[in-house]
């Protein structure tokens, strides 16, 4: 027999026992053939692995295609030579505005990465009693996407109150349909700050699987209940990673990326996670099983996530492992090179139907969008106070005088949230205010808001929350930033007002020009797009907004934007 790559004295990752070890590597096809301390074979290509490091191509189970902004062929070609090899994407984000043509859509690209599918569960996030979208997942569209084999999973299961229901609830079926169809199917979850009873609720309900945000306390107490523990970055804090070391939960654990902007995207994809895995006191050996086998065992994908005969050639070649330095990728066997129609208009492909571009349909804003009336001297409000890491959202009560029947909002250092359904539905428009956002004169306002994407405007000047918004009408969608009566910075994004029909890299650059115009007006978070983008999360803690208004995300009770009014010298000492 003729191989058609041999990798000479390389060393090699040996899974099971997570070493390395100096091998060679025989490659027919696009399977390994023999991994040998001696391979006794001629071939078509030979490489001197001498002081290299070969490790199985990475694997990402939990992901989403849309938080980088941009369509399968397109990040395909930018996650590739990142090492990332196999990914299963969510889309729920395309599914909430275009329903099972979105996913369709996203499905019928082809691509050189390997991309299998969750259906996404929560189509809306909630319920239509709390917010719009632009299109429901239903039992039919569930049972047509079982059909696929590229379907793995029901993407994370994120309406806990849905799930305990006494009803028989959307997601309950969804589940029961996965366990009838005749093959495995994961159930994926999302259940921050789940602990006791409610946690082992959602376990027994057939969710095994979380990806949110962890502690070292919820690590073993979700790991002990037998919960799959998938740890994206801001999971992987020195204390969390100390916690999955000191008990070796590697088996119970795999890496994730979940949300990758399109700037943070330049900089890395799966293996940016692995890295800050090792940085925070993971052993690099095990931070790769946890990239490679661990996920693939999870989603049932047997073929990979290991070197070894008749497994997948699916491999990436390191010039260090101290820094997971990539010196080539392989796909099937055969090294990575894009070719140069990956770069191709997207439009031009028809990569999606010519009304994906025209999905923005609500009325232009005016300045008395922008005027919150009441009566007496002073209110009392709900306001989602924001955090300077993460996406939670914290339940604050702020006092706001009132003059000429009108909230001085701003005056208390609050800003205004608004979100104008932009399905052609409703035209209804909900309010909430926003502590610790803007400190200087500006607005935003952007269709790329979770999960249904409607256009929430942010800001404390309502000139400039006007001007942001009829610059997101004007653009069909993506991110619009205002100062002192003027687009200071846009992204456009007009695939139906959430993705670019560009290359990343541009993208990224108008995307790294909105992040420092956010700055400059003196919102601060660890990942401005993102917290922002997630103030309209109703299943992320604890209060949040959609076109409907504020909501509770534990109770899911509409919560007014006015708690009460008072008149001055009446009840002062209860309100001070």
């Amino acid at each position: 027999m003729k191989a058609d790559l041999i990798i000479r004295n390389a060393w090699v990752y040996r899974t099971y026992r997570q070493c390395f070890e100096q091998m060679d590597i025989a490659v027919a096809g696009e399977r390994f053939y023999n991994i040998s301390p001696a391979v006794h074979l001629e071939a078509e290509t030979e490489i001197d692995g001498t002081g290299k490091y070969v490790v199985p191509g990475l694997i990402d189970i939990h992901m989403h295609i849309e938080s980088s902004m941009t369509y399968p062929k397109e990040f395909s070609r930018k996650v590739l030579p990142h090492g990332v090899t196999c990914v299963v994407a969510d889309p729920h984000e395309i599914a909430n505005v275009f329903g099972i043509r979105g996913i369709r859509s996203f499905m019928d690209q082809e691509t050189e990465l390997d991309i299998y599918y969750g259906i996404p569960s929560s189509v809306p996030a909630t319920s239509l009693r709390l917010e719009t979208p632009g299109a429901v997942i239903g039992d039919r569209e569930v049972e047509e996407l079982l059909e696929d084999q590229r379907v793995l999973c029901l993407g994370e299961v994120m309406n806990y109150q849905d799930l305990i229901s006494e009803e028989d609830t959307p997601v309950k079926r969804f589940i029961r349909l996965c366990g009838q169809c005749g093959r495995p199917v994961r159930i994926e979850g999302h259940c921050p700050s789940l602990t006791g009873d409610d946690c082992a609720r959602f376990i027994c309900e057939g969710v095994d699987a979380d990806h949110t945000q962890q502690t070292p306390e919820s690590v073993l107490e979700k790991t002990d209940m037998g919960m799959f523990l998938e740890l994206q970055a801001k999971s992987l804090t020195p204390d969390v990673v100390e916690t999955v070391v000191k008990h070796s939960l590697y088996e119970n654990v795999a890496l994730v990326t979940d949300d990758t902007m399109p700037d943070h995207l330049m900089e890395g994809h799966l293996d940016r996670i692995l890295r800050l895995a090792v940085k925070n006191g993971m052993p690099v050996e095990k931070a790769i099983y946890c990239a490679t086998l661990t996920p693939a065992r999870r989603m049932h994908l047997d073929d990979r996530g290991i070197i070894g005969p008749g497994k997948r050639a699916d491999f990436i070649i390191l010039n260090s492992l101290e820094n997971f330095s990539i010196e080539a990728v392989y796909k099937n066997g055969k090294p990575y090179q894009p070719s140069g129609n990956d770069r191709e208009d997207c439009r031009e492909q028809g990569l999606f139907p010519e009304d994906f571009y025209h999905s923005v349909h609500c009325r232009p804003a005016e300045a008395e969008d922008f005027e919150v009336r009441g009566q007496g001297d002073f209110a009392l409000v709900n306001a989602m106070e924001i955090q300077s890491f993460g996406t939670r959202a914290k339940w604050v009560k702020r006092q706001v005088p009132i003059r000429d029947g009108k909230l001085c909002w701003q005056e208390a250092g609050l800003c205004l949230a608004a979100v104008f359904e932009r399905h052609g539905k409703s035209g209804g428009v909900g309010y909430g205010f926003a502590a610790n956002a803007f400190t200087s004169r500006g607005a935003v306002a952007t269709t790329w808001s979770h999960d249904s994407h409607n256009l929430l405007v942010l800001g404390n000047s309502p000139e400039d929350m006007v001007i942001a918004q009829r610059e997101i009408l004007r653009i069909q969608g993506g991110y619009a930033a205002a100062s002192g009566g003027k687009i200071t910075a846009r992204a456009y994004l007009p695939v139906g007002g959430i993705l670019s029909d560009r290359p990343v890299e541009e993208l990224a650059e108008e995307l790294a020009g909105v992040r420092r115009a956010i700055r400059d007006m003196g919102y601060v978070n660890n990942n401005e797009i993102m917290s922002i983008s997630t103030l309209t999360l109703l299943v992320s803690p604890e209060l949040k907004i959609s076109d409907k208004g504020m909501f509770d995300v534990k109770t899911q009770n509409l919560v007014p934007l006015i708690e009460k009014t008072w008149i001055q010298g009446e009840n002062e000492s209860e309100n001070a």
